[in-house]
């Protein structure tokens, strides 16, 4: 098994040039694709139609290469699409292959596993509850195992997509009786987000099955896992995972590092995330070790307590600008300095993903 990490960037929500250009140009197979996770530029809140507008367009340039319908490409091929590219932030995709014509290895050094999974598409009244924690964890324990991991310390990042209740959802839920985590589509957003949290940390191990308990959604902040990332939007209706990891079965020329971010300001795990890949580049964000890097995953969150280190800050106040808005502004221009690039798929709601006002970075890297 062999993975491999492309990027590219776009000049508009439907810009899928760069990609078409490297299939004819033979750098990449089609057939070879398992996940696309990337950035688009709009608000990144239900309404936020960008992102849909990417898997589309995504969807039907492999149609047109490998001569299948878009739907059968959606069954086989995760896309997770983050809306809000904020600050210095670009409008970018990676795309992750994996070359299954040669076998998992015995032995090796660790490199770049990749897995992905999709469950069916939850009821809107399951949407949020044990429901959605039982269904991400399932589909993690699927991924790990097409990754060929059994091990969840091998696992380095787990990205999941989630849907969220729209106003026909609810209408209809109501209808037939159901009670709803939430019934406000945005609201609904943050439960799937924290659903999906809960659901990667049992599969991983780091919560106990007693713990999964709805009371413990948004409340129990001490409960939080350092490898989950959990988007959700309108654009999908399954719970979409891709699982990240090193093992010694693969061949590759990447390896993943993460590490937590304690708070919206933390240089030192941003840098020590690095100095596990071996990049030196302290105070240097132009140093060539740094064009090692192919892909940047960040999850963020503004302190629900109002404050930075001590001092006052105002996203949650702002009736104007998103919250979710300003931090992954923050964090990405942040994140930008240290690494000397802005493709940084940077997201934020992070509930339970991080501690509280914190997150995670995760970098795949070529090896040096």
């Amino acid at each position: 098994m062999r993975a491999s990490v492309h990027r590219f960037t776009q000049r508009d929500p439907g810009d899928v040039t760069q990609l078409a250009e490297a299939i004819d140009r033979g750098e990449i197979d089609p057939a070879t694709i398992v996940a696309f996770i990337g950035k688009t530029e709009g608000n990144g809140l239900v309404n936020d139609f960008t992102r849909g507008y990417l898997v589309l367009s995504l969807k039907l340039l492999l149609s047109e290469r490998l001569g299948r319908s878009p739907d059968e490409i959606g069954r086989s091929v995760v896309f997770v699409f983050s809306g809000g590219t904020e600050g210095v932030l670009t409008p970018h995709y990676t795309v992750f292959c994996v070359d299954r014509s040669t076998p998992l290895r015995a032995a090796g050094p660790r490199r770049l596993a990749i897995g992905r999974a999709l469950t069916r598409a939850p009821l809107a009244e399951e949407i949020g509850t044990r429901a959605q924690v039982a269904l991400v964890a399932d589909a993690v324990r699927r991924a790990m195992a097409e990754a060929g991991i059994a091990d969840g310390a091998d696992v380095h990042f787990v990205q999941v997509k989630g849907g969220c209740v729209t106003t026909e959802a609810a209408r209809a839920a109501h209808a037939r009786g159901a009670v709803l985590a939430s019934a406000d589509p945005n609201r609904s957003m943050a439960f799937s987000r924290v659903a999906g949290a809960f659901g990667v940390m049992l599969a991983l191990g780091d919560i106990a099955e007693d713990q999964v308990d709805e009371a413990n959604f948004f409340s129990r902040l001490d409960l939080w896992s350092d490898r989950a990332s959990v988007s959700s939007g309108i654009e999908v209706a399954e719970n979409e995972v891709v699982v990240f990891g090193n093992s010694p079965g693969w061949q590759s020329d990447f390896v993943i590092g993460h590490h937590v971010m304690d708070d919206a300001l933390d240089l030192g795990g941003a840098y020590a995330c690095l100095d596990g890949l071996g990049i030196d580049c302290r105070g240097n964000n132009r140093a060539e070790a740094l064009g090692r890097i192919v892909c940047a995953l960040v999850k963020c969150e503004p302190d629900a307590s109002g404050l930075i280190r001590g001092q006052r800050h105002t996203m949650w106040q702002d009736g104007d600008i998103n919250a979710q808005r300003h931090i992954r502004a923050a964090v990405g221009g942040l994140l930008a300095g240290v690494l000397g690039d802005t493709r940084l798929f940077v997201s934020g709601g992070a509930e339970h993903q991080g501690p509280p006002g914190g997150g995670l970075l995760a970098l795949i890297a070529r090896v040096a």
